[in-house]
């Protein structure tokens, strides 16, 4: 199922988009960010179990953003994860997951 993911907005990366099916992550884009970066991410991540990424990336920070693009994808990774009892029943060909920006 494809997804899209609104980023915190602490991050270079606007939006991630994301192709998962059956806990295997097909496909991974990152809108935005440092592209030697973000392509690496993906391409390593593509063809991983869901989880394995997300035990791979949590905690990872950029500077003192308090993020990360990799720490993004985990955020997106558990949001698919978290509905992917609701989600696997749909027939669905996108579904969006938007994250609220934090504000302090």
């Amino acid at each position: 199922m494809k997804y899209v993911y609104q980023t915190s907005g602490r991050v270079c990366s606007r939006q991630i988009f994301l192709d998962v099916e059956e806990g295997i992550i097909k496909s991974i884009h990152f809108d935005g960010g440092c592209m030697g970066n973000t392509q690496g991410v993906a391409n390593l991540a593509v063809g991983m179990k869901v989880t394995d990424v997300i035990e791979r990336l949590k905690g990872i920070r950029c500077g003192n953003r308090g993020s990360s693009c990799p720490a993004e994808l985990v955020v997106a990774l558990r949001q698919i994860e978290s509905r992917k009892a609701d989600v696997s029943t749909e027939k669905k060909v996108e579904d969006t997951l938007v994250k609220k920006q934090e504000t302090r």
